[in-house]
């Protein structure tokens, strides 16, 4: 009934729920399903393996049943979804993102370095940035417009491009001289090595087509950025930097909020609703202890003088009664 208005991957991810929902509750009736079933379930599956929030996720598979069924109203009081973790993610810092986009530099998928910059330059996700198409640059505006986002508040938003992300859109155009509005800025292509010196070449390009995956590209990358900063290029057994893509998005945001952008700036750029948006900033906004202190040293804005107590309340009477101020 839904399959026309859901996206192809969240069709994916519920049929994976449904088939572990089935294996377990696949042999009842939806009429006698109750609490104690589901936290069984919910039970077994962290047994499994399972994390927290994948386990929630079943579950409202399962409540989306239960509801059209007119059964999940007499449950919903008594289902207790699963704690998560909210402190999910992480900011790199300067010296991190200087490792990796010398790392990504050397990748042999071309598209590695422009997809990574843009991500850290604008906080688009991962999704959004490689289906975008040339019709939603405006370089004479230097602004991006994005298609389908992961929510209503994020589709459609206008970003501005600040001077590395158009230099970086501005370069990589020169790979693509006929390139048409509909056409895909990071199209599907494989990477290879030819030549005398072996050198990096991308072939059966297809820009009709976004491309597939930069996974494989991306672990690379990382593993390479974790022997830079260990300062050891070409250590191949190097720890490889923990960060995630979206990881950079948190990146972004922690950065605008620390330069004091307000947070209904930094909700408009990165697409939050006005509803979440002080929820979202707080789980994005990742400071160092330092950069804490620096907020709480502007605070104090008169020095105290020497000699003066610390607290010097001020008395004074109003109607015949003290009060301090």
């Amino acid at each position: 009934m839904k399959k026309t208005s859901l996206a192809p991957k969240t069709i994916v991810i519920e049929r994976t729920n449904l088939r572990h929902l089935l294996s377990e509750l696949g042999r009842k009736l939806v009429c006698d399903i109750d609490v104690h079933d589901i936290s069984r379930y919910q039970q077994r599956r962290l047994a499994e393996g399972a994390s927290p929030k994948t386990v929630n996720l079943e579950i409202g598979t399962l409540r989306a049943i239960l509801r059209l069924h007119g059964i999940w109203a007499r449950l919903q009081r008594d289902v207790r979804m699963l704690p998560t973790r909210e402190e999910v993610g992480r900011a790199i810092t300067v010296e991190e993102e200087r490792a990796l986009l010398e790392a990504c530099a050397t990748s042999r998928s071309r598209s590695l370095l422009p997809f990574v910059t843009l991500a850290i330059e604008t906080g688009a996700r991962y999704g959004v940035i490689r289906t975008l198409q040339w019709r939603s640059i405006d370089f004479s505006k230097r602004c991006l417009q994005l298609g389908k986002d992961k929510t209503p508040s994020g589709t459609g938003r206008i970003i501005p491009l600040n001077s590395r992300a158009i230099a970086t859109l501005t370069f990589w155009t020169t790979h693509f001289p006929e390139r048409q509005p509909e056409h895909f800025v990071f199209p599907a292509e494989r990477y290879g090595a030819g030549g005398d010196r072996f050198q990096p070449q991308a072939y059966h390009t297809d820009p009709t087509q976004p491309i597939n995956s930069i996974k494989e590209a991306w672990e690379s990358a990382k593993q390479r950025a974790g022997a830079i900063l260990k300062g050891n290029p070409q250590d191949k057994n190097a720890e490889p930097l923990s960060c995630r893509f979206h990881d950079l998005r948190h990146t972004t945001v922690s950065r605008m909020l620390d330069a004091s952008v307000p947070i209904a700036k930094v909700a408009k750029i990165v697409g939050w609703s006005p509803t979440t948006m002080v929820r979202m900033a707080a789980r994005y906004g990742h400071f160092a202890l330092e950069e804490l202190r620096s907020a709480v040293e502007s605070i104090s804005r008169v020095e105290i003088q020497k000699g003066s107590p610390v607290f010097s309340p001020v008395s004074d009477t109003i109607g015949g009664s003290e009060r301090l101020n």
